[in-house]
């Protein structure tokens, strides 16, 4: 089966261009939902990362505070990075277990560090969701009510517009309407179908 990788920057919209290939049918696995399987209470890396952090980086429900964690991290790249040597192989492993219940002739795995990551084996081309920087600051300072500032530090945390261009297969550019989206959207499925027949 086809494996493609789907990223691109933080508000880039990942998650609309994901829903638009699902609803063609599309088989999608979000690392981020992944992400929240594996540090759920009932589960080892929710330990690590409580005894790690200490009990403030839990809410009132005693479930991980993601915002306090992303706090946290962003404002310490060693603390980022061993949060990442605990969950990355724990959400690849995963990943693994859903892409082998798949029979498709391609699926998507929505991965928002990729290019940031070392390489992933499981996947065999890459599609960057790709916006303008302007776009992606303005895009955040609306959706979660971050300060500019939190806005240049997210920014600076990830992969340039650049890297990530550089290393993409396939592009789509999602800073004109939902109709052109939807073009290239369907432009792109005829193509990985077609694609996909190299890999039956």
């Amino acid at each position: 089966m086809l494996v493609i990788g789907l990223t691109g920057g933080i508000a880039s919209g990942k998650s609309t261009v994901a829903k638009l290939f699902a609803d063609l049918n599309v088989p999608i696995i979000d690392t981020d939902q992944l992400a929240r399987e594996v540090v759920a209470p009932n589960q080892a890396a929710f330990k690590a990362i409580r005894d790690h952090f200490g009990q403030d980086i839990l809410d009132t429900t005693q479930h991980l505070d993601r915002k306090k964690l992303r706090t946290r991290i962003f404002n310490d790249p060693a603390e980022r990075k061993w949060l990442e040597n605990l969950l990355h192989p724990l959400i690849r492993d995963l990943t693994a277990a859903k892409l082998a219940q798949i029979a498709a002739p391609y699926c998507m795995i929505v991965i928002p560090l990729l290019v940031e990551s070392a390489a992933n084996p499981l996947i065999q081309r890459i599609l960057v969701v790709d916006v303008p920087r302007a776009t992606q600051k303005q895009r955040l300072l609306q959706r979660d009510a971050a300060t500019a500032e939190q806005v240049e530090q997210i920014l600076a945390a990830q992969a340039s517009r650049e890297q990530r261009l550089a290393k993409a297969d396939d592009i789509i550019d999602n800073s004109d309407n939902i109709e052109e989206l939807k073009k290239q959207i369907k432009k792109l499925h005829h193509c990985y179908l077609e694609l996909a027949k190299n890999y039956e």
